[in-house]
């Protein structure tokens, strides 16, 4: 555990540091986006952002007014980790999964040290581990054991319950980060509703053979969630081609779908270098 938050720390300062370096203002507003609440009114001058216009107040006749907002003293930064068994595929030590949760730990390290509020969510088809959020570095060690000493109960998935229950036990708005390979239906009308209540960032982790099958002829290919195993010809163009097809059209829909209702979307493939992925994503927050 002492090389795993080791290895965090270094990736996480290498990225704070890329951020920093190469634009104006501070790290801090990566996770603090939406960290403001209604203070007061002011009257429009010269230079205002129109955006900031309260039309309520301004369509009475006497003038022009802006809502003022002030920073909220802590930000809520939520994980949901998605652990099911069609995370569990790759080469070993580089698996979807390992990704998954070596970014998790990163960005936990990132936000607290932000002086905000994390916590975590473990899914499969079932709550696999629920840490309420909570702030200080003794929570981001706690985050980061549990979470990578969890053995799940549950090999399926089911994003749409996972939804469900972050839109019920988080009351106020959060910075949520959602991890998964969303290999998944049926989660799109709960994902759009999430992104309208909080500040979504969804972190799409996909592994190369889901794209590029190697050519190995006729195999057994077991299915973890399903528990069964099909003999495949991969070898075929077609399937090759077929198989392609699926990963993109699915992919396709996922960053439309984050597009269209105001999420942050990014795809990371396991075993690559995911510091400059999130450092990418990071700018844009910016």
């Amino acid at each position: 555990m002492k090389e795993i938050i080791n290895k965090l720390n270094k990736y996480e300062i290498k990225i704070r540091k890329a951020v920093n370096s190469h634009l104006n203002g501070n790290f801090s507003s990566v996770f603090k986006g939406t960290g403001l609440e209604f203070s007061d009114l002011r009257t429009y001058q010269y230079g205002d952002d129109v955006r900031a216009i309260d039309w309520v107040a301004t369509a009475k006749g006497h003038g022009a007014y802006v809502k003022i907002f002030k920073e909220e003293k802590e930000q809520t930064v939520f994980f949901m980790l998605d652990v099911s068994g069609s995370q569990d595929v790759g080469k070993d030590g580089s698996l979807k999964i390992d990704t998954a949760k070596e970014i998790c730990g990163v960005l936990t390290l990132s936000a607290i040290k932000e002086a905000s509020q994390v916590g975590l969510y473990c899914f499969s088809d079932q709550k696999e581990l629920y840490l309420k959020p909570e702030s200080g570095m003794k929570q981001a060690y706690n985050i980061i054991s549990k979470m990578f000493r969890l053995e799940p109960l549950s090999l399926k998935t089911n994003l749409q319950e996972a939804i469900a229950f972050a839109l019920n036990i988080l009351k106020r708005k959060s910075v949520i980060i959602l991890i998964s390979d969303f290999l998944d239906k049926d989660y799109s009308h709960n994902l759009k509703a999430l992104a309208r209540k909080h500040d979504l960032v969804v972190l799409h982790i996909y592994d190369k053979r889901e794209v590029n099958l190697p050519s190995l002829g006729i195999v057994p290919v077991y299915d973890k969630e399903a528990g069964k195993t099909t003999w495949i010809n991969t070898s075929s163009r077609f399937f090759k081609r077929e198989m392609r097809d699926i990963f993109e059209e699915n992919s396709s829909e996922l960053e439309k779908l984050c597009k269209q209702n105001k999420a942050n979307y990014l795809s990371i493939e396991s075993g690559a270098n995911y510091v400059n992925s999130l450092i990418q994503l990071f700018r844009y927050r910016k």
